[in-house]
């Protein structure tokens, strides 16, 4: 693994709280909703649960954003109520990260494969002068 950010940067985990898989009960508690409720007593101190109501997707849901101050925003799909740990883990790679990139290595299997987009960080508008 690269070098570690040696003071963990704090991660934003949007979550989207209206996925459900087609076939899901309609009237049952949401799959998103669920995974929020499992983190919230998951999360260690610097990360901030934000619950979302669309990620925009739905077909490979449920969806999950992990994104830092200066860092790649990561949005993965297809996980499940069970997936806590798994964000967990990867919200953690992205806060020890030195380049603002998460690091396959050490990645949990679903983030290996469930990965829907990377977007980059907003960078400041440079100066005309330089």
């Amino acid at each position: 693994m690269g070098p570690m950010q040696e003071t963990p940067l704090p991660v934003l985990v949007h979550v989207c709280v209206t996925c459900r898989r087609e076939g899901d009960d309609p009237e049952a508690p949401r799959q998103g909703s669920r995974l929020r409720d499992a983190l919230v007593g998951l999360l260690p101190d610097g990360m901030t649960l934000q619950p979302v109501e669309c990620l925009g997707n739905c077909k490979r849901s449920c969806t999950v954003a992990l994104s830092a101050q200066g860092s790649w925003t990561y949005v993965f799909g297809d996980l499940t109520a069970e997936s806590g740990p798994d964000v967990v883990t990867g919200a953690r790679l992205l806060a020890h990260s030195t380049d603002g990139l998460m690091p396959w290595r050490g990645r949990p299997e679903p983030f290996k494969r469930s990965m829907i987009a990377r977007i980059p960080p907003i960078q400041p508008l440079k100066d005309a002068a330089e």
